[in-house]
């Protein structure tokens, strides 16, 4: 079977209801992302970290897959599919993918601030005095500005296997994420699905100007006739 690799962001899930990352005035939910996604805003203010994340971990068990992750699960059948998301949701999974690496994180897990393979299902609130097995604070397992991005080096193995690569829902100008593009095999086709795309067509560089809603179930029922 031919290798699919898709790489998604914000914009899949925007359209199940989750707010993207952060409004055009670079605040997120009223916050300066440095505050509530940074070790260092961590350090100053746990409370108000932890009640974000909480609030996120609550809305994101309100919403549901929508068309374009469900699409996604169907080119299982013809091909060897695996996700790379930008995403903390867990709308893939939900859906049905059967194979998603998440480079920043998931929201419904909780992690040890004393060992971060220390990680566990969570899907309640994190509170102050939620400790791990060693008596140290939990914290969101999400990867936070300043921080490494341990699922790279799987995701860029898994990049570099591609027979087509399908981007969704990013602007692709988040590093290290955005440099995943550069992984595939020259002349790999490559797809782009965004309603406003920031880069033009080229000989395998594909642009769906569309939502990820109205973009992927088109291409996917095309790669489908096609494979």
């Amino acid at each position: 079977m031919k290798k699919i690799v898709v790489l998604t962001g914000a914009g899949i899930s925007a359209e199940s209801g989750i707010k993207t990352f952060r409004d055009a005035d670079g605040l997120w939910e009223g916050h300066d992302v440095m505050e509530v996604a940074s070790p260092q805003g961590w350090e100053k203010n746990m409370g108000l970290v932890l009640d974000f994340y909480n609030q996120r971990r609550k809305q994101l068990l309100q919403v549901s897959p929508n068309a374009a992750h469900k699409s996604l699960v169907e080119l299982e059948e013809n091909f060897d599919v695996s996700i790379i998301t930008q995403n903390i949701d867990d709308l893939h999974e939900r859906a049905g993918s059967s194979k998603v690496v998440h480079l920043h994180g998931e929201l419904l897990k909780a992690r040890s601030t004393f060992d971060e393979k220390l990680v566990m299902d969570w899907k309640q609130d994190i509170k102050p005095g939620d400790f791990c097995e060693h008596n140290f604070q939990l914290r969101p397992h999400v990867v936070w500005f300043g921080e490494a991005v341990p699922m790279f080096e799987i995701a860029g193995k898994i990049t570099e296997e591609a027979d087509i690569l399908i981007v969704i829902g990013t602007s692709m100008q988040v590093y290290p994420a955005a440099s995943l593009v550069h992984f595939v095999k020259p002349e790999t086709p490559i797809y782009f699905i965004d309603p406003k795309p920031n880069i033009k067509p080229s000989k395998y560089l594909n642009i769906i100007p569309e939502t990820a809603v109205k973009g992927v179930p088109k291409l996917v029922a095309d790669l489908k006739e096609r494979s």
